[in-house]
């Protein structure tokens, strides 16, 4: 026997059904699946690269498609966009050699999209320009624009307190029912930018609708773009709804708009990751999730931000889910050392109903000295000291043991404390700008 058919009969005892037997031996494009684990599809005798899509042949003749996000060996694991029911041993399985892409242009503007980036809104095709990737391209950090300008976001706590830069990426921390997402569409009526992309990542369906119609309105959502995939899609539609969100604000940025970024939440990316890495067998390392999941977080985060020189921006404000009300979450902790600041949100100041419930103690923005100077600096430290004196000093204060009188500071932060309370609240639909906040936390201060 040749070495040629030694090698013919070697490859059809490896894949039986998909070698084709020419002059030279090779695998066939197409392979069949060979087992179904969780949400894990394990296909032989087909070779795809990572990121890339699959087509499975149902016997019913209805077609699967998924995504190469493994492999063993000889063998594929591949992760489904859509539900798997109908599919059975054997089934076909046909790599396609697409890579996951991302339709834009400015035709998106005012249209609602699922994680495949196909229109939810009933309002026909979609009018795009390109396609970009998923994954974006990184921007090298020394040509990166540096954050030199504010950004006004409409609500006073934050103008004051928390400045916010244009090109900054901020977390919204907090527990469920907190109101993450009322501060989120509070930003989305009123922050000041070009265009608005929203990426609602596994949240309630229910909000989606309430969404548009009580946050955004219809004005609003003609400047904005909406990827949706809630809750029950799967945990593949879920990431590559925040890729697409990012990509999209990538898109507009590169054509020198300035881009407001919202995603509800990282939590629910993380999670979405956490789920493929465990169903194709990587190791969990913290509170289950594995490590892979902690070097996605920065790979998303780090594609907003300021352009190169003479380009747009993006202004990103990421909600992240602190479970059980835990700061230190896994998620959580990894958040706030790849993000350029955190704004921490207090049950307990939601339960007492000062809203938002902006714990100001708890929260930081990292670029605040770089974009004011002089007298809003000053006055914004001063509140901050007043108001974390009065909250060390509550409990004396409360019982009666304090004695007016014994100390100067703790006097004045007792005076100020309603005035302050009452600055740090707002309602839902007003909008403060920075001008403003600043005369009103000046006057609170020196009146």
């Amino acid at each position: 026997m040749t070495s040629h058919e030694q090698t013919q009969r070697w490859v059809q005892r490896l894949h039986p059904y998909t070698v084709r037997l020419n002059k030279k031996p090779e695998l066939v494009v197409e392979g069949t699946l060979a087992r179904m684990v969780g949400l894990t599809l394990e296909a032989v005798g087909c070779r795809a690269a990572i990121g890339s899509r699959c087509n499975i042949e149902a016997k019913s003749g209805r077609i699967i498609e998924a995504e190469v996000v493994g492999f063993a060996g000889t063998r594929l694991f591949l992760m489904p966009t859509t539900e798997v029911h109908g599919l059975e041993p054997d089934c076909r399985v046909i790599p396609t050699n697409n890579h996951s892409m991302a339709k834009v242009g400015f035709g998106l503007l005012g249209r609602i999209l699922d994680g495949s980036g196909n229109p939810i809104d009933g309002k026909g095709p979609l009018k795009t320009d390109a396609f970009i990737s998923l994954n974006g391209s990184p921007i090298n950090p020394l040509t990166r624009k540096p954050i030199r300008e504010s950004l006004d976001v409409g609500i006073r706590a934050i103008n004051s307190i928390l400045c916010v830069g244009r090109g900054q990426r901020l977390g919204l921390f907090a527990g469920t029912g907190v109101g993450k997402s009322i501060l989120l569409g509070m930003m989305t009526k009123f922050t000041k930018a070009d265009i608005v992309v929203v990426g609602l990542i596994g949240e309630r369906g229910r909000e989606v609708n309430e969404f548009v119609q009580k946050t955004l309105g219809e004005e609003g959502l003609k400047r904005a773009v909406l990827v949706v995939t809630p809750a029950d899609s799967p945990p593949l539609m879920r990431v590559h709804g925040a890729l697409m969100s990012t990509s999209i604000a990538e898109y507009f940025r590169n054509q020198g708009k300035d881009v407001l970024l919202l995603m509800d939440s990282l939590t629910r990316f993380a999670q979405a990751h956490r789920e493929i890495a465990l169903a194709i067998d990587e190791p969990p390392a913290t509170k289950g999730y594995p490590p892979s999941v902690f070097a996605k977080l920065p790979h998303l985060v780090e594609r907003a931000g300021n352009a190169d020189h003479g380009g747009g921006s993006i202004t990103a404000f990421y909600t992240v889910l602190a479970e059980g009300d835990d700061n230190n979450d896994p998620i959580a902790d990894a958040a706030r050392g790849v993000l350029d600041g955190h704004i921490v949100l207090s049950r307990a100041l939601a339960e007492s109903g000062h809203y938002p419930a902006i714990d100001i103690e708890a929260s930081v923005s990292r670029v605040m000295p770089d974009i004011i100077k002089g007298e809003h600096m000053q006055l914004a430290r001063e509140l901050r000291r007043l108001y974390s004196l009065y909250q060390q000093n509550r409990d004396l204060i409360s019982v009666g043991a304090y004695q007016p009188g014994s100390d100067a500071r703790i006097d004045r932060a007792i005076e100020k404390n309603p005035a302050i309370v009452q600055f740090l609240q707002q309602d839902m639909d007003e909008a403060v700008d920075i001008s403003r906040s600043v005369d009103e936390l000046k006057h609170l201060l020196m009146s």
